[in-house]
């Protein structure tokens, strides 16, 4: 795994990194995190609030359940049967979601795609711009 960004201190320091750069990068940011859907777990996250560790839990089972719950892998099952695509690929790789004060965008990076960068902005934040600096910074840490 080399990137511009891989240095000697590993895959952890790059995960919080890329975390930091979210936060500091995406408009209108309250918070950021990565998501390892292999294990289930947030590795890392970085907030303008403090959550309680239940609520940070829930954000990754819930990012587990947006890229790879059951109805998702079946809907991605068929496109790859149809399309003869093989391997490991998988189709879903950006989820929004609008809640009542928030914009919630997860983004799986290219290269690892076990993992899911999360940003949430105010509700307000301009989403075009958010898609825009969100793709940039995760195309520079590539894990």
């Amino acid at each position: 795994m080399v990137t511009k960004h891989m240095t000697a201190s590993g895959f952890s320091d790059q995960v919080l990194g890329l975390v930091k750069s979210l936060r500091a990068e995406a408009p209108d940011c309250v918070a950021s995190g990565v998501v390892d859907m292999a294990t289930g777990m947030l590795l890392a996250h970085e907030t303008v609030e403090n959550h309680p560790p239940e609520v940070l839990d829930l954000l990754a089972g819930a990012t587990l359940d947006l890229f790879q719950g059951r109805t998702v892998v079946m809907i991605e099952d068929v496109f790859k049967e149809r399309r003869g695509t093989p391997g490991d690929h998988h189709f879903f790789q950006e989820i929004l979601v609008n809640s009542e004060n928030l914009t919630h965008l997860f983004v799986r990076l290219t290269e690892q795609q076990d993992v899911v960068a999360v940003v949430v902005c105010r509700r307000s934040v301009n989403t075009g711009m958010l898609f825009a600096q969100v793709r940039r910074v995760v195309k520079e840490y590539s894990l």
